[in-house]
């Protein structure tokens, strides 16, 4: 039996939206303590854990989260890209594609929005 049908999802773009924004707020949180608890990054691993539900149940509430997110990923991802562009290739990389995938999963999700119930 497939994860897709154990979850009961139809659609596998929201099921991949949903482990995104899991993969990533398990991320702001495994990096919380190593950046010495900035409240903006257990903010954003505490909506992307809710995201990811909302988007796990297909919640109608879930897309004010992520515009809200799109928007507090956006600056963040820029602001980090302003002060530590050059410094570390990798966190350059990782806030790249966080960046990119951001914008890629809100685009579907908002253009997918249909598929949100209740």
């Amino acid at each position: 039996m497939s994860l897709k049908s154990r979850l009961k999802m139809e659609n596998t773009g929201m099921l991949a939206a949903s482990a995104f924004y899991a993969v990533v707020g398990i991320s702001f949180f495994i990096a919380l303590p190593m950046t010495n608890f900035p409240p903006h990054i257990g903010l954003m691993g505490v909506l992307s854990l809710i995201n990811s539900y909302g988007l796990l149940k297909n919640r109608v509430w879930t897309l004010w989260v992520i515009i809200v997110l799109f928007f507090i990923a956006t600056t963040f991802s820029v602001y980090m890209l302003y002060i530590a562009y050059g410094k570390n290739v990798f966190l350059d990389l990782s806030v790249i594609a966080y960046f990119i995938l951001t914008w890629i999963f809100t685009g579907y999700t908002t253009a997918n929005r249909q598929v949100l119930k209740r």
